[in-house]
C-alpha cells in the first residue's frame, strides 16, 4: 500500500466520472504497505479506497476482485468493489490497472488483545468455509510456496551473512522434508496481518487487503495469521492469544488430526515465507513516492523461536476437540 505512482487530481476526476461516486472532493496517498499504490478518495457519494496495482499480473485481478466481491456478499466484512458504468471492477488509470472499493472504516490494532485474535480467529474459518464454494477462474496456485522460497533464496546469495545464510539453509532442507497435499485446502487470505484487519474497540469492523488471496492449505493461512497476531517482540508465541485465536477458529472448522500433526511445520513455512518477502524488500528496493520496507528481522526471530517451541506447539492442541 505504498504510494509508487502518483496521481494528478484530474486524471483522477476523469477516471471516477466513470463510477456512481459522485464528484472527487479529496485524496490522500496511503503508507503503509509494500505492494501496491493505494489512496484515500472522498467524493461527495462516500469514502472510498483506489489501488493501482503496481506488480499484480493483470490476469488475476479478475479473481482478487471477484472473490471480495463473493465474500462481501457472503457475509465477510471486506471492502465490496465498485463497478464501473461498463459494469467492470477494474479500469485503467494512469497506464496501470486500477480498482475502487468501498471504504471500512476502524483502526489497526498493534496490541492486539485475546478478544481481538478471537475475532481474527472467527473471521479467518468462516473466510475459508464462504470461499469453499467460490468457483470464479478456479483455482490460483500460491505465487509464493516452496517453488518460490527457493528462487528468492538463491537472488538473495551473497546478500546474507553467514548466520543467516544458515539458518535459510537449514529451513529450507526441513520444509524441503514434507508435502503437505494431503492438508484441506480452498481460498487463503494468505496476508491477514494485523494491518489487514480494522477494528472499532474489540468488534472487528473490516479485513482488507485480498491481493495475496490464492488457493492453498487452510492450515498455512491460519498459521500466516498467528504468526503475526501472537508474537512477542523477541519472536516468542503468545500461547495465550494463540489459544484465543485458535479455539474461535475451530468453533467454525475445527481441524483434522492430520493438521495438528503438521502446525509446527507450517507455523516454520509461515515465518520462512515472510522472513523470505521482506529480505527481498530489503536488499531489492523498488522506487517510490511513499514506500514503507518491513524489517526482516522480525520473521527471522519469529522463524528461531518457532524451531524452539516444536515440543509445546504439539501441546497446544490439548485443550480442543
Amino acid at each position: 500500500m505504498s504510494v509508487f505512482t502518483r496521481i494528478e487530481e484530474g486524471e483522477l476526476a476523469a477516471f471516477l466520472a466513470a463510477y456512481p461516486v459522485g464528484t472527487l472532493r479529496s485524496y490522500t496517498g496511503i503508507e503503509s504497505g509494500v505492494e501496491n499504490t493505494n489512496y484515500f478518495v472522498s467524493t461527495s457519494g462516500g469514502e472510498y479506497v483506489l489501488t493501482l496495482f503496481e506488480r499484480v499480473d493483470p490476469a488475476d485481478l479478475p479473481f482478487f476482485v471477484n472473490l471480495t466481491a463473493f465474500l462481501a456478499e457472503h457475509g465477510i466484512p471486506c471492502a465490496h468493489p465498485v463497478p464501473n458504468a461498463r459494469g467492470d471492477y477494474v479500469g485503467t488509470l494512469h497506464g496501470k490497472k486500477t480498482a475502487l472499493v468501498m471504504r471500512l472504516f476502524g483502526r489497526s490494532v498493534a496490541a492486539p488483545t485475546e478478544a481481538h485474535c478471537a475475532a481474527i480467529g472467527d473471521v479467518l474459518g468462516r473466510l475459508h468455509k464462504a470461499g469453499a464454494s467460490f468457483t470464479f477462474g478456479g483455482e490460483r496456485p500460491n505465487p509464493r510456496g516452496p517453488r518460490w522460497w527457493r528462487s528468492a533464496a538463491e537472488r538473495l546469495t551473497g546478500h546474507l551473512d553467514g548466520e543467516d545464510a544458515a539458518i535459510l539453509a537449514e529451513e529450507l532442507r526441513f520444509q524441503g522434508l514434507y508435502r503437505f497435499s494431503d492438508l484441506p485446502r480452498g481460498i487463503i487470505h494468505a496476508d491477514l496481518f494485523r494491518d489487514n484487519a480494522l477494528f472499532d474497540g474489540e468488534r472487528l469492523t473490516g479485513v482488507i487487503d485480498f491481493y495475496y488471496a490464492c488457493s492453498d492449505t487452510w492450515l498455512y493461512d491460519l498459521a500466516i495469521t498467528v504468526n503475526d497476531w501472537a508474537s512477542e517482540e523477541d519472536g516468542g508465541l503468545d500461547f495465550q492469544r494463540a489459544d484465543a485465536l485458535l479455539g474461535a477458529y475451530q468453533d467454525v472448522r475445527p481441524l483434522t488430526s492430520i493438521e495438528r500433526g503438521a502446525w509446527p511445520a507450517l507455523l516454520r513455512a509461515a515465518a520462512l515465507r515472510f522472513w523470505l518477502s521482506r529480505l527481498t524488500d530489503l536488499h531489492f528496493p523498488r522506487a517510490g513516492e511513499l514506500t514503507h520496507t518491513k524489517d526482516p528481522l522480525a520473521f527471522r526471530r519469529i522463524l528461531t523461536a518457532r524451531r524452539q517451541e516444536t515440543p509445546r506447539l504439539r501441546g497446544l492442541w490439548r485443550t480442543r476437540g
